[in-house]
């Protein structure tokens, strides 16, 4: 089956950029965007290219070792990319760890930088508070999106049909009362976020504590930045203080990551 519908999303092609590439990173991406493996049609589905061109374009992938062939023909990332994924996360933690310094210095709360991964969130790094009292995420943990404030944040940016596809395929436990639990209801919260600019995890992860987080604009992959504590001291009061510096450090680690353009 060739994939010529007019319909179909194409690839996003840049100014001057090289065609054989950019339709490469695009299977990377429908394959990601499908929880890291995907099928043949579903591919041609997803691309407006002749199949012979996918085929060809998926051979070399796969003999990079960027992707792998799946015993029911399908293709998945593959082992290749690992390399790579950890080396932009430590950068990522890199150019965004003097803004969650700032934060944790003018708030005495952790502050963490996340991005997402497949169908759940990363922390790509932390400035932890000194507070004897503190929260403490570690780094490279994966966590599901819709009960933290950093995977709200992300989701808040994606469209209805890839937030369903994440929950469907991650799931949606409730660790606490206060919890999301449904689809509607993460939607519902979602569109609040839009609204305001920001995330809260109101003790959904973890009883006890409140975290507020916002996404990093025109960041080259989906990342979101937070700070998080006890209920006890991250209140209204703190809120006030705190979303002031996050919109600044989003703002001024997006500027960071194009360069200063």
């Amino acid at each position: 089956m060739t994939s010529n519908d007019t319909n179909a999303p194409a690839i996003r092609q840049t100014k001057g950029g090289v065609q054989s590439v950019e339709r490469a990173f695009g299977l990377l991406e429908c394959i990601a965007n499908s929880s890291g493996s995907a099928t043949l049609s579903h591919i041609a589905a997803e691309v407006s290219l002749p199949l012979p061109t996918i085929h060809r374009l998926l051979n070399t992938l796969v003999n990079l070792g960027v992707v792998r062939q799946l015993p029911n023909r399908g293709y998945a990332l593959g082992p290749g990319l690992i390399r790579l994924g950890n080396l932009a996360g430590s950068q990522l933690g890199a150019i965004a760890r003097p803004y969650l310094r700032t934060i944790v210095e003018e708030l005495g709360e952790s502050a963490n930088v996340a991005t997402i991964d497949g169908d759940m969130v990363v922390y790509v790094d932390q400035v932890a508070s000194q507070r004897q009292m503190r929260m403490f995420t570690e780094v490279g943990r994966r966590t599901h999106m819709h009960d933290t404030g950093v995977g709200k944040a992300i989701l808040a940016g994606l469209d209805s049909e890839q937030v369903r596809h994440i929950v469907s395929t991650a799931g949606m436990p409730t660790p606490t009362e206060y919890s999301i639990g449904t689809v509607e209801a993460l939607e519902t919260e979602l569109e609040r976020i839009r609204e305001r600019g920001y995330s809260i995890d109101e003790q959904e992860q973890e009883l006890g504590v409140r975290c507020f987080a916002m996404s990093i604009p025109e960041a080259p992959a989906p990342l979101a930045i937070s700070v998080s504590g006890p209920i006890s001291r991250v209140d209204q009061a703190f809120s006030d203080r705190a979303i002031p510096l996050l919109r600044s450090a989003a703002e001024a680690i997006s500027e960071d990551m194009r360069g200063g353009a």
